[in-house]
């Protein structure tokens, strides 16, 4: 019997893939920091499809954190072929106004957990037929974005790593994938304390549920970058065509505009 296992799974986008996917037959390893909403959600999943959900409670900002999951499945015999690396948050402001512990958290989970769990699961991964890797990006990896540096930094990273990944893994049973959906109606906002960007991205927003669907299908097809949305999509082919410059002048004067506005309320 194999499992997926879902990072940040306990709500937002986590949650609905981790549901798309329970709605396919999947069973699921649900990975999170508040154990509260992983009960939660691991019940509601399990009566609702009948499928078999366990769960890990688990601050994978903290460095030993992927090793612990790593060693749970392990200790189980869950056997796994396929690896959600979803969980990641945000940090909103001028990057010498953030305390350093803020970034480098959020460096620790956007980063170097993701490449910790990836590192651990592939060779349990490879031992299957089929096996499916899908890290989640953003589409703030296409350009630096002022007021969320480390941020749209961090995003790029796991973008070029994975397309790395892909590569690596060709020949493999392992089909590695790299989601970047923009705008979603998720908590994402609240985290990042970026209440005052609330009406501009609802003009983009998707539900989890289509963003989840979208990936699951695409991540099944093997297909490399999976940009949900057509705003989306053209807005990173026009990060690609235009100056650099420009693309960060146009950020800045969206996200440090409306920083400095709401800091004068």
């Amino acid at each position: 019997m194999s499992y997926a296992i879902i990072t940040g799974a306990s709500k937002g986008l986590g949650k609905a893939i981790s549901e798309e996917l329970a709605s396919r037959g999947y069973d699921l390893l649900l990975v999170a920091r508040s154990e509260n909403l992983l009960e939660a959600a691991a019940t509601e999943l399990k009566k609702k499809y009948s499928i078999n959900v366990f769960f890990f409670p688990c601050d994978l900002t903290l460095p030993g954190a992927p090793q612990k999951v790593y060693d749970w499945c392990n200790n189980q015999n869950f056997e796994i072929n396929i690896l959600i690396n979803n969980a990641g948050y945000a940090v909103w402001g001028l990057f010498e106004t953030r305390t350093l512990e803020d970034q480098l958290n959020l460096m620790q989970l956007n980063m170097n957990a993701l490449v910790a769990l990836s590192h651990l699961f592939i060779p349990t991964l490879k031992k299957n037929k089929k096996a499916w890797l899908l890290n989640v990006s953003s589409t703030a990896a296409f350009q630096a974005v002022p007021t969320m540096a480390v941020y749209s930094a961090s995003k790029a990273f796991v973008l070029t790593f994975t397309r790395a990944l892909n590569f690596e893994l060709k020949t493999s049973p392992v089909h590695v994938s790299c989601l970047i959906p923009g705008a979603v109606e998720t908590h994402f906002m609240e985290r990042a304390k970026m209440d005052a960007m609330k009406s501009y991205a609802e003009k983009f927003n998707m539900s989890p549920q289509l963003v989840a669907k979208i990936a699951v299908n695409a991540m099944f097809k093997n297909k490399l970058e999976i940009i949900p949305g057509f705003s989306n999509r053209f807005s990173a082919i026009g990060t690609k065509l235009l100056p650099k410059k420009l693309v960060e002048k146009i950020a800045a004067g969206i996200y440090l505009d409306t920083l400095k506005k709401s800091s004068r309320l």
